[in-house]
């Protein structure tokens, strides 16, 4: 039985391998062209980002091509009647069922590993090459006009000549005027500083050195060191709950939690006041409606943050679920070609299983349903379906 099982386990990981390369292959460059399209990547930036894109198209090819390597082995296995060989010799089918669950079992673990820890690991590293572009970006702007400006952010960067070698500027003028918010506005001016971006919080830091700092309201005067940050937009580089780890999830809800509660505690004081005060104007003022509105936007971060750590532990063990099914399904569809065997398998989760998990996420995400059982129907329908087609299988 060993060796029997050996064999049929080394016939998979053969299939699957060969699978999983043609296919990552080809959405790779999907993947590529849709991050440099988002971020505005030049060639050599989307073909540095090329290793880092793998890992994330891996958890979404995984399930698909491991039901496809299954019904190519079992469905040439029982095409070529050693299924029936088998059984009568007394050999379970269930014992030659279990290299395809085994292997079920062993790419949920990875997975889940490549959803927890790879894909965190490669988003940064690609958010790394995303801030070495566009700094290098902003220098040659700089180095070639002498001037970036911004109106929309309300800023201006002026320098008289720029180091490339060191990345610093030369004499930089920074003006910085917000819209509606004049008492955040300052002048400075300074010998030289360095620059970086900060994705994660959408800034420009500048480091001043032998600075000049004008703020209206607030200091005036020369400084040895300053740092001073500057808002900007950078299209694609919100860090989504899928980006992160599971620890990391875990520290932004309980984060959440004490923000809201803070904030809840806050409003509520301040309505205590108002009605006792008879100040009734001010319950409606824009101050006390932004922390109900800030409070409904950390509801909605919980629940994404919520849904995808359920979601992550239910879309790894579909790898399992897909073996279970497409295992017995390929035995009973022996005299059919594989393509026609997996085509019939993938139809029906393609029209039933994916459509109920992407409605169920919605309504997880929206807060319709608690995301602690909702993101497992998906792979309860494909248990309910596997339990049928195998004892079909092992009966007949």
């Amino acid at each position: 039985m060993r060796i029997l099982q050996r064999y049929i386990l080394i016939e998979l990981i053969r299939v699957l391998v060969l699978i999983i390369g043609v296919m990552t292959v080809l959405l790779v460059f999907v993947g590529v062209f849709r991050e440099a399209t988002e971020r505005g990547l030049g060639p050599l930036q989307a073909l540095q980002i090329i290793p880092y894109i793998v890992p994330s198209m891996l958890p979404f090819t995984i399930p698909a091509t491991l039901l496809l390597a299954v019904c190519v082995v079992y469905g040439r296995l029982s095409a070529d009647y050693e299924i029936t060989a088998a059984k009568a010799a007394g050999i379970n089918v269930m014992s030659l069922l279990f290299p395809a669950f085994f292997l079920g079992g062993a790419l949920t673990v990875c997975s889940l590993l490549l959803n927890d820890q790879v894909i965190p690991w490669s988003m940064q590293n690609i958010e790394r090459i995303v801030t070495l572009a566009m700094e290098d970006i902003f220098f040659d702007v700089l180095s070639s006009q002498n001037l970036v400006e911004d109106p929309q952010q309300g800023y201006s960067i002026s320098v008289a000549s720029v180091d490339r070698e060191q990345r610093r500027l030369i004499m930089p003028n920074i003006r910085y005027t917000p819209r509606g918010g004049r008492e955040e506005s300052f002048v400075a001016q300074a010998r030289e500083a360095t620059l970086r971006f900060d994705l994660e919080r959408q800034e420009i830091v500048l480091h001043l050195t032998d600075a000049w700092l004008d703020a209206p309201g607030k200091m005036q005067g020369r400084l040895k060191d300053k740092e001073i940050a500057l808002p900007m937009e950078l299209g694609g580089s919100q860090m989504k709950p899928r980006h992160l780890t599971i620890r990391d999830i875990e520290n932004q809800l309980e984060s959440l939690r004490l923000d809201s509660a803070r904030t809840a505690e806050q409003q509520a004081i301040e309505a205590a006041f108002a009605l006792s005060l008879g100040e009734f104007e001010s319950l409606a003022s824009d101050e006390f409606q932004q922390r109900g509105h800030h409070i409904n936007g950390n509801q909605s971060q919980v629940r994404r943050n919520r849904t995808e750590l359920h979601n992550r532990f239910a879309l790894s063990c579909s790898c399992f679920f897909f073996a279970f099914v497409g295992g017995p399904f390929a035995i009973l569809q022996a005299r059919r070609q594989f393509l026609t065997t997996f085509f019939l398998c993938f139809l029906p989760i393609l029209l039933v299983y994916y459509p109920v998990v992407l409605l169920t996420l919605n309504l997880s995400i929206q807060g319709h349903v608690h995301p602690g059982w909702a993101m497992w129907v998906g792979n309860a329908i494909l248990l309910v379906s596997a339990a049928v087609v195998l004892r079909k299988a092992v009966r007949n």
